[in-house]
């Protein structure tokens, strides 16, 4: 029987296109699927995003296929210190949730804000990358 593991929806620093040496050691261990959309909302913490999902809004990432998803996850986990090594309360939280990839509607994993939000300001638009040029 072969597993298939789900993809990863990456919206900010992770992202292809943003140069940074995480982004780069994770287009290492995937494979870019295309892009994609959840519904949502982000939101700016500094010089990264926030995605706090929700039935309003549209963030735009990439959907990724890991090559290696136990490994893969768990540096991830401890680069978004949410693994359980970390402190309560964490930032992040990795979820599964439903996306809109290029053929349609797929379940992946996300790495969803676990804070409150309400003094963050509001990306227009969900798509982090064009305010980093």
């Amino acid at each position: 029987m072969c597993v298939i593991h789900p993809p990863l929806f990456v919206y900010g620093t992770l992202r292809r296109g943003f140069d940074g040496p995480m982004a780069r050691r994770l287009q290492g261990a995937t494979q870019y699927i295309g892009r994609a959309f959840a519904q949502g909302r982000l939101y700016r913490v500094g010089d990264y995003p926030a995605f706090l999902p929700g039935p309003e809004g549209q963030v735009i990432g990439d959907l990724l296929a890991l090559s290696d998803p136990a490994a893969t996850l768990a540096w991830l986990d401890a680069y978004e210190e949410c693994a359980v090594t970390y402190p309560q309360p964490h930032e992040y939280r990795r979820e599964k949730l439903s996306v809109w990839g290029p053929d349609g509607p797929i379940v992946a994993w996300a790495y969803v804000y676990a804070l409150p939000v309400t003094d963050l300001p509001l990306i227009a638009g969900g798509d982090f990358l064009p305010r980093q040029r």
